[in-house]
């Protein structure tokens, strides 16, 4: 997976659809022991309506938002892409333009200041 991230040590909300709230938990929990996320927020029940295959679906699903530094996103993105289900995950980085300092601050000093080599965890 190949995205354009910035990488100047921003933070950022990283957005993920799973089918269900325990493979969420899953994925989240290893991306906060890999150090990739500071946290993740999981959200059940949400309902979504989309066109697969030619045919409009719809579906129950679970949301994520991981957070974590801008320099970690693509990496991040990538781990979660690995473990996900579903052929084609929503997987969206989305950028944070402000918020509470010390919620900021706390996501920059849990996370590495750069992107750890190697593969994703």
């Amino acid at each position: 997976m190949t995205a354009a991230i910035d990488t100047s040590g921003t933070a950022v909300s990283v957005y993920a659809t799973f089918p269900d709230v325990a493979t969420a938990e899953a994925i989240g929990t290893a991306m906060v022991e890999a150090g990739l996320a500071a946290c993740v927020n999981i959200l059940p029940g949400m309902r979504s309506i989309y066109r697969w295959n030619g045919a409009v679906e719809r579906g129950e699903e679970a949301v994520a938002f991981f957070k974590t530094r801008a320099g970690l996103a693509g990496r991040l993105s990538a781990a979660i892409a690995v473990r996900h289900p579903y052929e084609t995950p929503a997987i969206l980085v989305l950028p944070i333009i402000g918020g509470d300092t010390r919620y900021l601050d706390w996501i920059m000093a849990v996370t590495p200041n750069e992107t750890p080599s190697g593969p994703a965890p």
